[in-house]
């Protein structure tokens, strides 16, 4: 692969207990392998230390991932695609990925979050918890960037096993007593080595046409 159409590629992500955490590093993998150069971000957590400190799990997935760089602006710019994670919350996006999503305001106005790839994935605790609601309000957001949203889709046998064609997602249980399972890491992988293998086709093309 040219060293010139090589994507940069951010996956920037919130995780309280570790699910979406184990999510990100697994498509951060096949993105990688892929060929991509990636940045592995987790957005900066927003409940106070002493309610994080009532709950064990919680507690210890924020220390044991806190040598995990703090996403910036600059890493959105740098990236020609950002993959997303967000457990959900009510349907919806977590409020720390929110916030993050909310200081690009300045990166918007230059047009800078514009002609980049986008995708996502999440985690719920119930069957059928939010799951596609979450990542589409989530793409609600790359709509107004001006990106170009790139689902996983069906369009790897893995798909059909995991069922979700907006984007690689978990159930983690009522307690967070199941695991990431062989199905949602090899969906996670899929994930990260399409957005590599379609942005780096896009370079490519943009190149040509220049």
């Amino acid at each position: 692969m040219s060293e010139a159409f090589k994507p940069n590629i951010a996956v920037v992500y919130y995780s309280s207990t570790g699910t979406v955490h184990q999510l990100a590093e697994t498509i951060a993998t096949g993105a990688s392998e892929a060929g991509a150069e990636v940045r592995l971000l987790r957005v900066a957590e927003l409940a106070p230390k002493e309610v994080i400190a009532n709950v064990q799990p919680w507690a210890d997935h924020t220390a044991a991932t806190e040598h995990i760089p703090v996403a910036t602006p600059e890493d959105i710019n740098w990236a020609d695609a950002v993959i997303f994670g967000t457990p959900t919350r009510f349907g919806n996006v977590a409020s720390q990925l929110k916030q993050f999503l909310d200081t690009l305001g300045g990166l918007w106005a230059q047009g800078l979050l514009a002609d980049k790839v986008y995708s996502a994935f999440t985690s719920t605790s119930q069957l059928h918890g939010g799951q596609e609601s979450t990542l589409l309000a989530l793409y609600n957001s790359i709509y107004h960037f001006g990106g170009f949203v790139v689902p996983p889709g069906f369009t790897d046998p893995v798909k059909f096993a995991d069922g979700n064609p907006y984007g690689t997602s978990h159930v983690t249980g009522a307690q967070g007593e199941i695991p990431v399972d062989s199905t949602a890491r090899a969906s996670g992988a899929f994930q990260g080595r399409r957005i590599a293998d379609v942005t780096r086709t896009l370079k490519a093309g943009r190149a040509a046409t220049a």
